[in-house]
């Protein structure tokens, strides 16, 4: 019986019928207010080939799902049955696998290195209720592509149609440069120029969020107050947050986006290397944003409740280096240079240590106002980096002094002698020259033995905390090291690259610095790069022009060029500046805490593996800030950092990691691989490939195929990035291959012959041979080109019908799909099986599709002999298929379903815990407005969890299709008595 249009359940690949058209549905999605939407593609001949969406609402669009019982048997004429072993292929590929599997099952389909340890992410997210994990691995390990495979899980599960993706705007080509190119996962770039662009490609008034079903974003566009409302509309099946420590501090717009887009989503991916910024409170927060009912007190918990949560590895971990050790080249130990004081500079040392540092006795530093304990360490560390940076800090904090004191003269002459010392240091800086400076003298002579210049390939990343002393190099290198002084902003052998920078040079500046060909030689770095940005390709030098006061920023900083496939031993070295009379017992501040800074990194990095957890504060301002205290109070420095964590948490905060075993799930399939569906499915579909699309495999390189991809896949190919439909003309011709050697070659290719264009304007073929793209896409199952020719395949055969297919075998065998889904429209028990004995009333059931179907022959090659049976007396039977497979599908439904069970009672069990510890939490509150809202808080949360566990469970009646009959190629009496 078929249900009404409102209460319906629809799957991807279910037959349905609408506005008097029957419909292929290609995807299914719950709506707030409009029932259910259906992507849909026309099955019947006035709408053959066409796209359409339904919303399955009973003041919307009537839609009704086919009855299996009426379903129609066509006998297979194609060659080879090519037509039926597509069709259940593809219907295969359509089906997402059910709730209950959570073994991996694109394992070994995508572009990567095949890395255990990266597979971790992905199991330890299917076990969950909802895949909602922190991916904390230390830089250099691969988040992303952790993030690509747990995507591409989520997808096979019909879990992934609808991604978000949400990253800092220096990384956010890189990123979605990295899911193209290795999982075939397209991502519409919602930058600030992308969405001006997209704008004129969709109608007015649609929400870009909800036109495109994948989308890569900056964080710092998406906190604008203008897409508040977009995003408040759109719900997701994921979404990733990368560098997700900037979500942690409360009252923040980064934060506020977190807690708004965290109930907008089945599934939430947070990343970053440095999750933690020392507040328990606020990481507990973080973590709720994961799993509400995690941790009744934010302020109180320890590692056990964050089990589920949280995977930290490092490049020591056993697991880690046990894969990747030998193809991830061990870092030398650093090398730190002490750069003697120029005369210049020797004054303003003796300048700030008898004056500000350490004033005579009886004497204090001239400084009143906020901060004014640490402000003499800001200006010492300002000097460390330049003389220009100095001069800047000087000159900012006058200028506030000024401006307080018209508004406040009381204050400004309490303030007369600071600004009068500060006047004075700043006439003092002032003097100094770049050329003079000791660290700039010792700089280029260090360049200059690294064979940096004109002519040479070399490489190096200088890294500074002032940008400053970032322009002051800038200005001040090219004519040292004989490079020509770029006219054109952005571009040059010598680049800058830092916060200020607009967000397409930025990018530009870190794709160049990645590829062999760029003329980019010298990138000049604030902090900025120390995060997420991959440098290490065509470099293995860095230097430290100055050391941040933080062992978090030092490692993220030294991460860059020491990841996982750097093949030569990163080298970093760093520059001290030191007074001419330096006195070994009262180090200056460079030897005392830079030094030791710098060492102190090194030897975490080779041992503990995280740099974060010594200090345990989880924060670059806040370990600055510590180390200056420290040294105000006279702490020595393995005081104020010691070698080991003291807190057990900031033990477990290093490394926790899940267990990555387990078989992995092979889904059936008819076709050994993805490139004889691909074959068989262009053949069947054009019958004339080479002749209607000009399907040809290239002569100098077999293993690539070209076609001129039809209106359809051009329209599914928009969603790529427009500079790789550009710059390699995809919509005119699509150059693919499924040997993933040759994709790799193609790709390292893009990175070492793409680089620095000729300035002005280029031709089309200068731009496609100075892409950072690849000429080639390796097709994986989730490509584009795959899904189009599944849903092509899927829409070949007639209304309602399956295909009758003669084979080697006695009597009728029914091939069937069965399933059971949840509210959400996910299968949640899921069988391929093969009913014979229907023509005596006694079926029997085998659920080895895949092995029913080689048993009989049915495989390319196969002779596709006549059909001679009764097709009235199959068509008879089918109603007795279906019949017996409900009742079939009944029997498995208490072993597939038993798993979900399981954990849909564990986590009744875990909310029935949380909601009394925390009932118990604010009932010490007294009463009041907090204690109101706690309350309101965690009845809503309760509610919330209730009701999802509920929409998880399998609900309603079984959903079954006939997908084909196999029969003897014998008389007709063979199939009388039926």
């Amino acid at each position: 019986m078929t249900s009404a249009p409102g209460t319906a359940k629809f799957a991807a690949g279910m037959q349905v019928r609408a506005r008097d058209e029957d419909w292929l549905v290609v995807e299914v999605s719950k709506t707030s207010h409009d029932g259910t939407r259906l992507d849909v593609r026309g099955i019947s001949p006035l709408v053959r080939d066409q796209r359409a969406v339904f919303f399955a609402h009973d003041s919307l669009d009537q839609v009704t799902p086919l009855r299996p019982e009426d379903t129609d048997l066509v006998v297979d004429d194609s060659p080879e049955c090519r037509r039926s072993r597509l069709f259940i292929d593809a219907l295969i590929r359509k089906t997402p696998l059910p709730l209950s599997e959570q073994r991996l099952a694109t394992v070994g389909t995508h572009l990567l290195d095949n890395l255990a340890y990266q597979r971790e992410p992905a199991r330890a997210a299917l076990r969950g209720l909802r895949p909602r994990l922190l991916i904390a691995d230390a830089v250099g390990l691969g988040k992303t592509l952790e993030i690509g495979l747990l995507l591409s899980e989520l997808i096979r599960r019909g879990r992934g149609e609808r991604i978000l993706v949400v990253t800092p705007k220096h990384i956010l080509e890189q990123f979605q440069h990295e899911l193209w190119t290795r999982f075939a996962i397209p991502l519409v770039r919602l930058d600030s120029t992308g969405i001006e662009r997209i704008r004129q490609n969709i109608p007015a008034g649609r929400n870009p969020f909800s036109y495109y079903k994948r989308a890569i974003i900056s964080i710092d566009t998406l906190r604008s107050d203008r897409w508040r409302s977009h995003l408040m509309q759109v719900n997701w099946d994921a979404v990733v947050i990368d560098e997700s420590h900037k979500l942690i501090n409360t009252g923040t717009k980064n934060n506020r986006l977190a807690g708004l887009l965290a109930p907008r989503t089945d599934a939430l991916i947070l990343a970053s290397a440095t999750p933690h910024n020392g507040q328990r409170e606020s990481f507990g927060e973080l973590l709720s944003l994961l799993d509400p009912t995690a941790i009744p007190d934010t302020s109180d918990y320890d590692e056990t409740q964050l089990d589920h949560l949280y995977v930290r590895r490092h490049k020591m971990s056993p697991d880690v280096s046990a894969e990747i050790g030998h193809k991830w080249a061990t870092r030398k130990p650093p090398v730190a240079f002490d750069c003697v004081a120029s005369p210049t500079e020797q004054k303003i040392f003796e300048e700030l240590y008898d004056v500000w540092i350490r004033p005579a006795a009886g004497q204090s530093a001239p400084v009143s106002g906020r901060g004014a304990r640490l402000f003499p360490y800001t200006l010492l560390k300002a000097f460390l980096s330049s003389h220009k940076a100095l001069a800047e800090t000087v000159e900012n904090r006058i200028e506030r002094i000024d401006e307080e004191a018209q508004k406040h003269p009381e204050r400004g002459a309490q303030r007369v002698e600071e600004r009068s010392a500060l006047t004075r240091l700043g006439q003092l800086a002032s003097k100094a020259t770049v050329l003079d400076a000791a660290k700039f003298r010792r700089l280029v002579d260090e360049l200059k033995g690294l064979r940096i210049g004109p002519g040479s390939d070399k490489r190096v990343v200088i890294f500074s905390e002032r940008r400053a002393t970032l322009q002051m190099l800038h200005d001040a290198l090219p004519g040292e090291l004989g490079f020509e002084v770029s006219d054109e902003k952005g571009r040059g052998a010598i680049r800058q690259l830092h916060g200020g920078r607009p967000d397409d040079e930025q990018q530009r500046t870190v794709k160049d610095f990645g590829l062999a060909d760029s003329e980019l030689r010298v990138l000049l770095t604030g902090d900025i790069a120390s995060e997420g940005v991959n440098l290490h390709r065509q470099c293995h030098q860095m230097i430290h022009y100055d050391l941040p006061w933080s062992l978090i920023t030092i490692e993220q900083r030294n991460g860059r060029i020491d990841r996982y496939g750097q093949q030569t031993s990163p080298e970093v070295r760093a520059l001290l500046l030191v007074r001419q009379d330096e006195d070994p017992d009262v180090p200056s501040a460079d030897r005392l805490v830079s030094r030791r800074l710098l060492e102190r990194e090194d030897e975490v990095h080779r041992t503990l593996g995280e740099a974060a957890s010594i200090l345990g504060l989880r924060d670059e301002e806040a370990e600055e800030t510590a180390i200056k205290s420290g040294l105000a109070d006279g702490r020595m420095f393995d005081e104020i950092v010691p070698a080991q964590p003291i807190d057990p948490f900031n033990l477990f905060m290093a490394h926790h990691t899940v267990d990555g075993s387990g078989a992995h799930y092979r889904v059936p399939q008819l076709f050994a691989s993805t490139r004889a569906f691909v074959e068989e499915a262009l053949d069947e579909v054009y019958g004339n490939p080479e002749e209607k699309i000009g399907k040809a495999w290239d002569k100098d390189y077999p293993e690539m195929l070209s076609f001129a991809p039809d209106r359809e896949l051009q329209r599914r190919l928009l969603v790529l990035p427009q500079t790789y439909l550009d710059e390699r003309g995809v919509l005119d011709k699509l150059r693919v291959t499924f040997d993933p050697g040759f994709a790799q070659q193609r790709l390292d290719r893009a990175r070492e012959r793409s680089g620095e264009r000729t300035k002005g304007a280029i031709t089309k073929q200068e731009r496609r041979e100075t892409s950072g793209w690849p000429d080639v896409s390796y097709l994986t199952d989730q490509h584009p080109v795959v899904e189009w020719l599944t849903d092509k395949v899927l829409v070949r055969l007639t209304r309602n019908a399956a295909p009758v297919i003669t084979a080697d075998v006695t009597g009728p065998v029914f091939l069937m799909q069965g399933m059971y889904s949840n509210a959400k429209g996910h299968p949640t028990v899921l069988a391929w099986s093969c009913v014979t004995g229907l023509e005596r009333g006694t079926p029997v059931f085998d659920d080895d599709l895949v092995g029913v179907l080689e048993r009989a022959g049915v495989q390319p090659k196969m002779l596709n002999r006549p059909f001679a049976g009764d097709i009235d007396a199959l068509r008879a039977l089918v109603p007795r298929a279906v019949e017996a497979t409900q009742q079939h599908l009944l029997t498995l439904r208490s072993s597939q379903e038993e798993p979900l069970i399981e954990q849909l009672a564990e986590y009744e069990k875990r909310l029935a815990a949380w909601r009394k510890a925390s009932q118990s939490t604010f009932e010490q509150l007294t009463l009041g407005i907090r204690r109101e809202h706690e309350e309101q808080r965690v009845e809503t949360t309760a509610i919330e969890v209730e009701q999802l566990i509920e929409q998880l469970a399998t609900q309603g009646d079984s959903m079954i299709r006939v997908i084909g009959v196999l029969v003897p190629a014998a008389a007709a009496s063979d199939q009388k008595g039926a």
